[in-house]
């Protein structure tokens, strides 16, 4: 008998996939576990359980499971390196480092992948994977740098998270000028001071 954790919903019977098969499968079942644990709460192991494969295989195909989360958003790069950057920022240059880190993807040749998953969600795309991308993975990050015993900082990452894609819809979809043409430089200088005092200013963050 086999034990369901973290999650797990229990190896489903039936025939495992072929290797012509598996990627797919293992997409779907993924996607139905993002989509409805989030990120934390979905292991490669139960993805690998409802997929009918070993786990070995989701890593063989896809690496880690954040790898895994964007293979199945589809999105045309890995955010790893950029979440390194963001990182390694010192904590008073967080603002300025996290929207110039992610202007320069959007600028960059992989940017109009970027940009039509964005307008896939738009659309009518899985608005919990969407919420999943930039506040599990994206933004958690960030959170747990600024977090306090007083506040724990998910409104300030989740108002960075509404600027973020503001500038992104304005810049990459509308593209209303000057924000459309703004040099990365300005664009920075313009934005990033807003973003940090999101992340560590005097902000009302209290709830109802």
């Amino acid at each position: 008998m086999t034990e369901a954790t973290n999650g797990d919903r229990g190896t489903r019977s039936g025939r495992r996939p072929g290797q012509s098969g598996a990627r797919e499968a293992i997409l779907s079942a993924a996607r139905t576990r993002f989509a409805e644990g989030g990120f934390d709460k979905t292991s490669i192991r139960a993805v690998a359980a409802d997929a009918g494969v070993d786990p070995a295989l989701v890593h063989h195909y896809f690496g880690t499971k954040q790898q895994l989360f964007a293979a199945v958003v589809e999105l045309p790069v890995d955010p790893e390196a950029t979440l390194r950057r963001i990182e390694a920022a010192p904590l008073d240059r967080l603002g300025e480092t996290i929207i110039g880190s992610v202007a320069a993807v959007w600028d960059s040749p992989a940017g109009p992948g970027v940009v039509a998953v964005v307008r896939s969600i738009l659309a009518g795309g899985d608005d919990a994977l969407a919420r999943t991308f930039v506040l599990d993975i994206v933004l958690e990050r960030v959170r747990v740098r600024i977090a306090t015993p007083e506040d724990d900082g998910r409104a300030r990452v989740a108002l960075v998270g509404t600027q973020m894609i503001g500038v992104l819809v304005a810049r990459k979809i509308l593209e209303i000028e000057p924000l459309a043409s703004m040099p990365l430089a300005d664009l920075v200088a313009a934005v990033g001071p807003t973003l940090q005092r999101y992340l560590t200013g005097e902000i009302d963050t209290a709830t109802t």
